[in-house]
């Protein structure tokens, strides 16, 4: 765990519009950094992938361990991808977006689908009136009450660790966003998006299962796609699903204060931060989108009495799980045991 010591969270209510003008002189990518973080992470991800499949054939069972890495490294590509979607990973958009495309086809994500619910996530995160799209479903407490048993049950099992953070990646990345069929609204688009990433995702399967065979291509990807996944989704719940997250009506609603507050610090050691892209700084982020993640850091270093509104640590996260249920009268987050009470 962080021994780094923090000023207090700050009561930011009426500077959370100034901190938009504050931070807008870190939106401007280092266009060699941005290429270099792209290398730094392609090549590992290729690297451990290439030991762990080796190690399958030669039957080296120890060298699977590579499987964790690559995931570790998979998922920092996915943070890649999230910056291109922005517009911050190179701040020019048909380079964004065709990095993003072609990562896509290694996270199993479609990118101008993908990039199209992110965008509804980021403009409506915290408002009580606009749930659903590119979020972690979240009912009140009088939601929930208001729920048959069967309709309860259902928001149970689907808020259980196992089903959010196992069945559920499994499920988004293997078979949701193949079909995007909750985007039928939204156009053709989507479906162009999801179809053009299918093609080459099959395309490469099928080189690379040509070249290695088809067992050990599913033993190797798949796992590795799954891990990344699954802390892919841990990272976004504990983002937003914090016991002092902020969610307000629509009326009530404004960006500044939802985006500072209404995500949280996930302070993690320094090799952690890095993988995931910086990404616990997530609070500057829904503020400020347009800085690259690897300029984050620099926000925090400059302004360090932004890095206790909303910080947790690993120990803090675990206990998130639990929080499942919005109590609008309390402000809060609860867990269904204080939901009954």
């Amino acid at each position: 765990m962080n021994a780094h010591v923090y000023p207090p969270a700050l009561d930011v209510e009426d500077d959370s519009r100034a901190w938009l003008k504050t931070l807008a002189k870190y939106r401007q990518p280092r266009i060699r950094r941005s290429a270099f973080e792209l290398l730094v992470t392609l090549v590992p991800f290729a690297l451990f992938w290439a030991i762990a499949c080796y190690s399958l054939l030669s039957e080296f069972w120890p060298g699977l361990i590579a499987i964790l890495p690559a995931s570790a490294f998979l998922l920092r590509l996915f943070m890649i991808q999230h910056d291109c979607g922005h517009g911050s990973f190179f701040a020019r958009r048909k380079l964004d977006d065709w990095t993003g495309r072609l990562l896509g086809v290694l996270t199993l994500t479609p990118y101008d689908y993908w990039k199209r619910a992110h965008a509804a996530h980021h403009a409506s995160a915290g408002n009580l009136d606009e749930r659903g799209v590119g979020d972690i479903t979240t009912l009140t407490v009088a939601e929930y009450r208001a729920l048959s048993q069967w309709g309860r049950l259902g928001y149970r099992l689907y808020r259980h660790p196992l089903v959010m953070f196992g069945i559920g990646p499994a499920y988004l990345f293997l078979l949701k966003q193949r079909l995007p069929f909750g985007m039928m609204r939204s156009g053709a688009a989507p479906w162009i998006s999801a179809m053009g990433t299918n093609a080459a995702i099959l395309a490469l399967a099928v080189a690379i299962i040509g070249t290695v065979g088809v067992a050990p291509f599913l033993l190797i990807h798949l796992p590795i796609v799954l891990l990344a996944g699954a802390a892919g989704i841990w990272l976004f719940y504990v983002q937003h699903q914090f016991e002092e997250t902020h969610w307000s009506p629509g009326e009530d609603w404004e960006f500044p204060r939802a985006a500072l507050h209404g995500a949280s610090h996930y302070d993690l050691p320094p090799v952690l931060q890095w993988l995931t892209g910086y990404i616990g700084i997530h609070h500057v982020h829904h503020l400020a989108s347009r800085i690259p993640f690897y300029r984050l850091p620099e926000v925090l270093r400059d302004h360090p009495e932004l890095a206790g509104i909303g910080r947790i640590t690993i120990l803090d996260s675990l206990r998130c799980v639990k929080l499942v249920l919005w109590d609008e009268e309390r402000e809060k987050l609860v867990s269904f045991r204080a939901a009954a009470q």
